[in-house]
């Protein structure tokens, strides 16, 4: 005697072994042999085979067409072999009661199951809905072969092309374009924006890292609330010196100027002033809360999003020609450079000119400071304050923290709305010049001095800190060993840093003699700390990817396809003339660092962005010389 049997969902047969009241024992088909429990049985039968059962009902289940068998079927519950009488007319055989039960169990849309062999015939109405929706996955699922053809034969289907940003940042898989898209990925074996790329959704590589950008840090967009910039305040003294700011030709936000007083049988007073926005925006107010959320301003070349609104940089950025309100920091400083005494003020200072780096340094550069200076504005105090920047290197004991590398400035010529067209122009200046040492030690000065003056009076402070060679940011005046400081604290760039306007708000309590925005060991200040040293950070790896897209954009625009590079460490080179740093897999084992190679261009992936190089051979023993002289500065 042979049982068909339901197990798992499905249907076996098999012969009986030994036959229990409430369990059998079974051998299938296959020789395994299993034990079933009586109530799963639904057919017993001698013949065919129970290797032949299913083998043979299995066609016939298939010409069972499912909609006629829905009709003939009346309402309420039925067992199949009920209904397989009346089917074929006369008592079935076991393979013709099994091929009805196939049929039966294989239209779930028809016949909902009620038990062992039963079903019951779904309503008209709920039949039409689960039809419709068969038909619509059916159509979807056409759709998607579809689309899936397109996009390898590289034409964007008119349904994908409004998805091109959520299909690169933020997929929902569940979308029937979103299958079909990663579908054709996989099967082309092109990445995400590669695939976009050769379809056309993505017109430019810069679209993609700047829009990713986007979506990670601003996904409201960049725009600011409809908010009054606050006007400047009206109850300041006046300083009686005349200031300027020494920045480079595209800086707007300007938040640092310098002054130059004399002061005769003493020395000189040396003025530092600090752009004021803390006296404006209010700690919890709607322009805090913007200041809080970005954090920082974000910088890129050819473009920058700001921390602040535009209204508020223009009241408070230390403009030339106009008085604008300033935290000053005064040096009384004798005719040795040291530094006597110190006073720090409030007050509105004039700001007499901005001075800029490519119209000053022509003149006021490592190679005309030892000699006379020619007759131009404020040139008697910038040699004075060059004299009194390198005193001040001396007694930190460090070399300047911007010598011995190169700046890269990048102007980006044509409309960025169409950045294909656009070409850009990267020049290459030796930091550590006279400027810069002069503008970096006095900012140093500052930083130090107001960080020890906050500590001092016990005033809470995000200080700035490196011990055992790590840099991190804390609430604790700790020591800056790069720096052979005793403590800094960022201060000098409250227009473009969050954590340099917290310290404002404290400093100008401080200073007035009021209660700070932050108590010690406040919750809040720890928060805007995390906060702003993980945005911080975001927004600098952000730069240097973007400053990479432009230097691989300069590559394509001058046909480069051989380029010299530096060794700094093993695999790891810098190109010529580039702010640009990379492996080179195929460099000999052996090089040390500072040694000169010359490499060829093989790849640019603008994507990427990313570069690939292969060794081609050394330089000269001279160049050599003069590459590890120059890692040595």
């Amino acid at each position: 005697m042979n049982v068909l049997f339901e197990e798992d969902g499905g249907f076996k047969a098999g012969s009986i072994m030994t036959d229990n009241d409430s369990s059998l024992q079974v051998e299938l088909p296959t020789g395994k042999r299993s034990k079933i429990k009586a109530a799963t049985v639904l057919l017993r039968f001698e013949k065919p085979s129970a290797a032949a059962l299913l083998e043979q009902a299995t066609p016939l289940a298939e010409e069972i067409e499912p909609d006629f068998l829905w009709e003939c079927v009346n309402d309420g519950e039925f067992s199949f072999l009920d209904f397989a009488r009346d089917y074929y007319g006369h008592d079935p055989a076991p393979v013709e009661a099994t091929a009805v039960l196939l049929a039966l169990h294989a239209a779930p849309v028809y016949f909902h199951r009620k038990g062992k062999g039963r079903f019951k015939k779904a309503p008209a109405d709920i039949l039409a809905a689960a039809l419709a929706s068969l038909e619509k996955k059916r159509q979807q699922a056409l759709a998607i072969e579809g689309w899936i053809a397109d996009l390898k034969a590289f034409r964007l289907p008119a349904e994908i092309a409004p998805l091109t940003d959520a299909l690169l940042y933020a997929p929902d898989r569940n979308k029937p374009e979103t299958k079909a898209f990663e579908t054709a990925c996989a099967e082309t074996g092109l990445t995400a924006p590669q695939l976009l790329l050769k379809c056309g959704a993505i017109k430019s590589a810069y679209y993609l890292h700047y829009k990713r950008f986007l979506h990670e840090q601003f996904p409201k967009g960049t725009g600011f609330p409809n908010l009054e910039a606050p006007g400047l305040p009206t109850d300041l003294p006046k300083a009686e010196v005349r200031a300027f700011s020494i920045d480079d030709a595209n800086t707007t936000e300007i938040d640092d100027a310098l002054s130059v007083t004399w002061l005769p049988g003493i020395g000189t007073r040396i003025g530092i002033h600090i752009a004021a926005p803390g006296l404006a925006i209010e700690h919890g107010s709607p322009l805090d809360g913007v200041a809080r959320a970005r954090l920082s301003t974000v910088y890129m070349p050819g473009n920058k999003i700001t921390m602040l609104p535009d209204a508020v940089v223009q009241n408070y950025t230390l403009a030339g020609g106009v008085d604008c309100p300033a935290v000053s920091l005064y040096l009384t400083v004798n005719d040795t450079f040291e530094i006597v005494s110190h006073e720090s003020r409030v007050e509105m200072v004039h700001i007499a000119a901005n001075l800029r780096h490519h119209e000053v340094e022509p003149w006021f550069n490592a190679e005309t400071v030892g000699g006379a200076l020619p007759d131009q504005p404020f040139a008697k105090e910038l040699l004075h304050l060059w004299h009194f920047a390198n005193a001040c290197e001396g007694r930190r004991g460090k070399p300047s923290a911007v010598q011995g590398v190169n700046d890269y400035n990048f102007a980006i010529v044509g409309d960025l709305a169409d950045p294909e067209t656009c070409t850009v122009e990267i020049s290459e200046r030796k930091r550590g010049s006279p400027l810069d040492k002069l503008v970096a030690e006095l900012m140093i000065v500052a930083n130090s001095t107001w960080g020890g003056l906050l500590a001092e009076h016990n005033v809470a402070c995000l200080y700035r800190a490196q011990t055992q060679g790590k840099v991190r940011m804390t609430t604790s005046p700790l020591p800056h060993e790069g720096l052979g400081v005793p403590q800094y604290a960022w201060m000098t760039s409250p227009l473009r840093r969050y954590c340099d306007l917290v310290n404002q708000w404290q400093l100008i309590a401080c200073l007035k003699g009021e209660t700070p925005a932050f108590a010690q060991k406040s919750a809040e200040l720890f928060a805007a700390m995390r906060d702003f040293e993980v945005t911080y950070g975001s927004y600098a790896d952000f730069q240097r990817m973007m400053e990479r897209y432009w230097c691989l954009r300069w590559l394509q625009q001058h046909g480069v396809s051989e380029i010299d590079a530096t060794v700094r460490r093993e695999q790891l080179v810098k190109l010529d003339h580039l702010p640009l740093m990379l492996r080179v897999p195929s460099l000999p084992a052996d090089l040390a660092p500072g040694q000169r190679v010359h490499l060829a261009i093989e790849e640019i992936d603008l994507l990427g962005p990313e570069l690939t190089c292969r060794f081609l051979s050394l330089l000269g023993e001279c160049e050599v010389a003069e590459a590890l002289e120059e890692e040595a500065q």
